[in-house]
């Protein structure tokens, strides 16, 4: 009988998680960030809608994903970066900034840990999109030697 009882626990937990974001059920992960965008409606919105197109201008074959419960993810090969938006910055974390060179200097947060990096953006600040598209590239090109590494 154990068995059974975790079988129906798994399907409650199943049932909720449905639950809990079905409002967003059918929508693509992009429809959900140009909605995410578009509530904000202020300064963090522009910011996010910025760094999403200098994310797909570095990287036009960038896939947008929605995780964690409102997320925007953006990847290839592997996750390349987040989006997350706060009451007085935006956040773009990048999953492997540890091993990437920074030559300008972009990140700064998350800068003790041994695997992320993060850019804190705050409300008028000026984004050098040259070294955050070189940064997003350096980041792909990263992910694709992994995947080549784990395919051979």
């Amino acid at each position: 009988m154990p068995n059974v009882s975790r079988k129906k626990q798994k399907e409650r937990k199943e049932r909720n998680i449905m639950r809990k974001s079905g409002s967003q059920k059918g929508k693509s992960p992009s429809r959900m960030i140009d909605e995410r965008i578009k509530a904000l409606g202020d300064w963090r919105g522009k910011t996010l809608s910025q760094l999403r197109a200098l994310i797909k201008q570095a990287d036009p074959e960038v896939v947008e994903e929605w995780k964690w419960r409102g997320v925007p993810v953006w990847s290839h090969d592997g996750l390349i970066c987040t989006g997350e938006t706060y009451k007085n910055l935006v956040k773009m974390t990048f999953a492997k900034g540890a091993a990437l060179a920074d030559p300008s200097r972009l990140f700064n947060s998350s800068l003790d840990g041994n695997t992320r990096r993060a850019i804190d953006f705050h409300e008028g600040e000026k984004i050098d999109e040259e070294a955050l598209k070189a940064l997003i590239r350096a980041a792909v090109t990263l992910n694709a030697s992994r995947a080549h590494r784990r395919s051979s």
